[in-house]
């Protein structure tokens, strides 16, 4: 004879699910979802990064530099080249030249915060 009523749900059988459900949960959440509070370009191939918080003038200011290091070197090497490596040495010397004229014109300005 057919039951009218179905039969309770059992307590032991629920509570198992729930657990391993739970289980589940963690076990995707730890290889699966990214952590929130680490920066994505802290990564082991990350030789150099650039704090945050630095202003735009500052970093101008360290660009210029930079590119004003980076002319030396090219225009020393340039010198001691012949022919079409030299060319193509004082042609890279050129860019990097550009370059620091554009930094130094970002540079002049910049607003102050």
């Amino acid at each position: 004879m057919p039951k009218n009523t179905p039969n309770p749900p059992d307590d032991h059988v629920s509570r198992n699910t729930k657990k391993l459900d739970d289980a589940a949960t963690r076990a995707l959440d730890y290889y699966l979802k990214p952590k929130a509070d680490k920066d994505t370009c802290d990564t082991p191939d990350t030789l150099f990064i650039i704090a945050p918080d630095i202003d735009a003038e500052c970093l101008l200011a360290n660009l210029s530099e930079t590119l004003a290091s980076a002319n030396a070197m090219v225009s020393d090497l340039a010198f001691d080249l012949e022919g079409s490596r030299r060319h193509i040495a004082l042609g890279v010397q050129q860019m990097i030249e550009l370059g620091q004229l554009l930094a130094n014109r970002a540079l002049d300005v910049v607003e102050v915060r």
